[in-house]
């Protein structure tokens, strides 16, 4: 049985449709459900960012500079409608609001997840980037307060490839492409209990820090 050329234009238009309305209620229950705000970002396809700048200093991992943010708290329709204006972009969340971020190695991350989970930890969302990065959702204000953690836990002179987003940082929310070199993913969904409220950083930072250490 063949295809026609017209018929792969078919298929590949739904696919396009169905991705553009996955998209869509995405960004709905990020807003609606989880009271996080949504804004449309640029895509890279071979190191080329769709912002059409060719010096672009982060492809594929901006906010686009004429798109408007979807709002925490936008109902279902109000985001799908609001996402419906930028076929194409990523999903980016603004960090520094209802949550700052954690991040670490994939490998170290991962190994800590393990452990938090095993001793009973408080967690919030934790996602992973195809650049080999694991990232936790903290309370906001983390950034702010590493260096004054890392001190008082005596973490302050070691080498930790471990530091905080705050404040005016985005990262690219599930399941939106990062850089044109694939999806970020969940390790760890948000839940009802901590996606609003997100653990504080100093419960987590100590399990991080070790296990970074010795990774």
């Amino acid at each position: 049985m063949g295809f026609t050329i017209g018929g792969i234009r078919e298929m590949r238009s739904g696919a396009r449709r169905r991705g553009r309305v996955a998209e869509g209620t995405a960004v709905a229950e990020y807003t609606g459900l989880w009271g996080w705000a949504v804004t449309p970002g640029a895509r890279a396809s071979d190191g080329a960012c769709s912002c059409g700048d060719s010096v672009c200093a982060a492809p594929g991992a901006h906010p686009l500079d004429f798109a408007q943010e979807v709002p925490a708290g936008a109902t279902f329709t109000t985001a799908a409608n609001a996402w419906a204006e930028v076929p194409g972009a990523s999903m980016l969340l603004p960090v520094g609001r209802s949550f700052d971020v954690l991040d670490v190695a994939e490998a170290a991350g991962r190994r800590a997840l393990v452990r938090m989970e095993r001793m009973g930890l408080p967690l919030g969302p934790v996602t992973v980037t195809p650049t080999g990065r694991t990232q936790f959702f903290v309370a906001p204000g983390a950034a702010t307060g590493l260096p004054g953690l890392l001190y008082r836990m005596g973490w302050d002179d070691a080498d930790l490839d471990l530091r905080a987003l705050g404040p005016g940082s985005y990262i690219t929310a599930p399941p939106s492409d990062l850089g044109g070199l694939g999806p970020v993913r969940w390790l760890r969904p948000p839940q009802p209990d901590t996606a609003v409220a997100p653990p504080q950083a100093r419960l987590l930072l100590g399990t991080l820090a070790y296990i970074c250490h010795r990774w």
